[in-house]
């Protein structure tokens, strides 16, 4: 079954690696052996006629398989579960004199013994775990077969063929492309590796094409409804190409952990020319601003066409599309957000954030940033490579953070691993458990040049780490599931057994206490509206029986949500006299002026407030970022929502701005309703209304949704979405 070589490649190997699920050779559909005598005519012996594969969607095939909601017109099953064929022949089968068997192959050098090349024997049970074929129901000349294949088979797209066995050799069916078939992981089949034994969760993890991710911040947690449409049409060959582009051996294809470190790696460009280019300066002038998309389908298939990577994408659009690629292929997955995730250069468990001796920071020392969210996914499988009872849930990565074996990718790496301090598992455990446990720690850089830890702030990173709930677009809070609460016992003891297993604190801060004075400072941010005035309220409070005075300083800084700052545009100092038991609040005046020329991509306002207390030289800090509120996008329909029929969708954007918008951009998204569409207009004057209408043709049946993005030269981030409940057609 193999292609002859000449030579050996590399000196080591006969055929080379077999890394392409697209390339094939086909093979012979003669095999003769030894002497033929002259008379031997292959029309005398069993001969294929047809071959059916039941796959259509209504079909049992799909329907058991829960296939049936790919835009696929080939068989697609899931590896471990048996499905039904019929081949019909040209006479009556008579299991005594003839003798035949199923053939799946996969890319152009299939071996036996790499699964790249499979023999499926006729046998009288299907036995569990094995590749079998049951002869079902035999009826004149067709015979149906009940096919199993094994739960640990590679998963890919097989090219199929019927051998027939003659006294002097085989025959074989010709290169049918009608006959291949699609073999998927499955979360149904309990000895597949990314087995999930809860139906509502398989629901959720693999069936769902339309998700929720959240963004913003800790205090002002805002959400976006993500299109995933993993059963469009093009995007299951789409998520193959990713495998084949990142030249991953087939034979290690029926391996989730393989599957998503591959993934992690090729859903960013970073250096393997993966699906999407990240950017984070704000500027993409030759590609689609990351908050522009509304889902994976436009960005999967335009890298298949040009087979170049797609620009841009930040942590959200890397988690949308990875989380599409996982389902596509049958991994459970989800998208996870982590607020304030420490963005830690050297994973040494501390971000420090060095202060001049007035209070500012400086940005010169500070090497390491505080996200305000921080997206990534989480996948589902055992890890037979680990300790019993690390399965389950895995953090895998692929926004372009930090280079794992050479590559930029982070996982898969157990969660429980994670919560319990076990950072010696791989992969990339201590960089996840930085993101969601370090300290920050603010030090005073002297003039002469020493460095003087002021205080300690244990309890800002990971504040709060959430995924969609089940069944619904509302919030489940999972912080408990990477780490015990803080100040408990078994949170202390995780820490201990990461630092003994080599994550390292560089810095020592033991006796270092959090706050040492009477005097206790805590700001907050008035909820503040794009293209408007708020404030700033600061807030002391004296508990000792002393008289205190505090000299203060704010900075309010245009900031990416990564915590990197771009600009400052509010610094402003104060003094405030504080009596024994008191308190004092302290207003701060924010103008629309001050901000709005240098907005960023998601309009996020940090605020970093210092205070010295004169008497005891102690140094009070916090910081705090806000996600100033947009306008959005409004979705309207017009007719029935009946699968089949036509039905207008209206979108609609009012600019509540006081500057015009120019080259605006509408983009329309709904799986199952429409394919990506969308629209430009050249401007928008202040306080004008934009309309756009569009003919939709809803194919899938149930919950569905319609989701709107508006982009422009200086206003993005803005999103409107509408819920739909399409009815099946009416029977006649």
């Amino acid at each position: 079954m193999s292609e002859s070589s000449e030579t050996a490649f590399g000196g080591r190997r006969a055929i080379p690696p077999n890394t392409s699920n697209a390339a094939e050779n086909d093979p012979p559909t003669v095999e003769l052996q030894g002497l033929v005598p002259r008379g031997f005519n292959p029309q005398d012996y069993l001969n294929v006629m047809n071959v059916h594969l039941f796959k259509e969607r209504w079909d049992s095939n799909k329907v058991d398989h829960h296939t049936d909601k790919y835009s696929n017109n080939q068989l697609i099953v899931r590896r471990g579960q048996s499905f039904y064929i019929q081949i019909d022949f040209n006479r009556p089968y008579d299991p005594r004199r003839d003798f035949f068997r199923v053939e799946y192959v996969i890319g152009r050098y299939p071996q036996e013994n790499k699964g790249t090349y499979v023999p499926v024997p006729v046998v009288s049970e299907l036995q569990s775990g094995k590749w079998g074929a049951k002869v079902v129901m035999k009826e004149d000349r067709s015979v149906r077969l009940s096919v199993q294949s094994s739960p640990d088979c590679i998963v890919g797209k097989f090219r199929m063929y019927v051998a027939v066995w003659t006294p002097y050799g085989v025959i074989r069916t010709a290169r049918n492309p009608a006959t291949d078939t699609y073999i998927l992981f499955n979360p149904w089949c309990e000895e597949d590796a990314v087995y999930l034994d809860n139906e509502k969760e398989r629901e959720e993890y693999v069936l769902n094409d339309i998700g929720v991710i959240f963004y913003g911040d800790f205090n002002d947690i805002k959400s976006r409804s993500w299109s995933y449409g993993q059963f469009e049409e093009g995007i299951l060959d789409t998520c193959l190409y990713v495998m084949d582009r990142a030249n991953m051996d087939l034979s290690g294809r029926g391996n989730p952990i393989k599957v998503s470190r591959v993934g992690s790696a090729m859903i960013n460009a970073k250096d393997d020319e993966g699906v999407i280019a990240g950017s984070w300066d704000n500027v993409y002038a030759y590609g689609v601003p990351p908050s522009a998309w509304t889902g994976s389908v436009d960005i999967l298939l335009e890298y298949k066409s040009s087979q170049k990577p797609v620009r841009y994408g930040q942590c959200w659009v890397f988690a949308g599309v990875f989380n599409t690629f996982l389902r596509c292929l049958g991994i459970p997955a989800r998208v996870v957000t982590n607020y304030f995730s420490a963005h830690d250069n050297d994973a040494n468990l501390q971000l420090d954030i060095f202060l001049e001796e007035d209070g500012n920071v400086n940005s010169k020392l500070t090497k390491d940033s505080v996200w305000n969210y921080h997206c990534w996914n989480e996948a589902w499988m055992t890890r037979p490579d680990l300790p019993v009872g690390f399965g389950g849930w895995q953090v895998v990565d692929s926004t372009p953070q930090e280079n794992s074996d050479g590559m930029y990718r982070c996982g898969p790496a157990s969660v429980q691993a994670i919560k319990h301090g076990h950072v010696c598992f791989q992969f990339d455990a201590p960089f996840v458990f930085a993101e969601v446990n370090s300290d920050l720690v603010y030090i005073t850089a002297k003039k002469d040049g020493t460095h003087v830890v002021e205080t300690l702030d244990t309890t800002h990173i990971g504040k709060l780490i959430v995924t969609k709930e089940i069944g619904g677009d509302g919030i489940k809070d999972i912080t408990d599931t990477y780490k015990f609460q803080e100040g408990q016992e078994e949170e202390r003891l995780a820490l201990e057994t990461a630092l003994m297993y080599g994550a390292k604190k560089a810095r020592n801060t033991e006796g270092v206490l959090k706050s040492r004075s009477d005097v206790h400072m805590n700001f907050e941010v008035e909820n503040a509206v794009l293209g408007r005035d708020f404030k700033v309220i600061i807030t002391f409070r004296n508990n000792g029986s002393t008289r205190y005075t505090v000299a203060a300083y704010l900075s309010g800084n245009i900031s990416f949500y990564t915590g990197v700052s771009k600009a400052e545009f509010k610094n402003e100092t104060f003094n405030v006299t504080l009596e024994p038991l008191s308190f004092k609040r302290e207003e701060v005046l924010i103008g629309a002026g001050e901000y709005m020329g240098q907005l960023l991509e998601q309009a996020f306002l940090h605020f970093f407030v210092t205070a010295r207390v004169n008497e005891t030289r102690d140094v009070l800090a916090k910081q705090k970022s806000i996600v100033l509120t947009v306008p959005k996008v409004i979705i309207k329909v017009r007719g029935a929502q009946v699968v089949g029929s036509d039905m207008v969708v209206m979108v609609e954007f009012t600019n509540p701005l006081k500057e015009t918008l120019r080259n605006v951009w509408i983009r329309l998204d709904g799986p199952g309703v429409t394919k990506p569409l969308r629209r430009m207009f050249r401007e928008i004057r202040p306080n004008a209304t934009v309309q756009w209408e569009e003919l939709c043709r809803p194919w899938v049946s149930g919950p569905r949704k319609l989701i709107a993005s508006l982009t422009s030269d200086s206003l993005r981030h803005v999103y409107g979405e509408l819920d739909l409940q399409i009815q099946r057609r009416p029977s006649m």
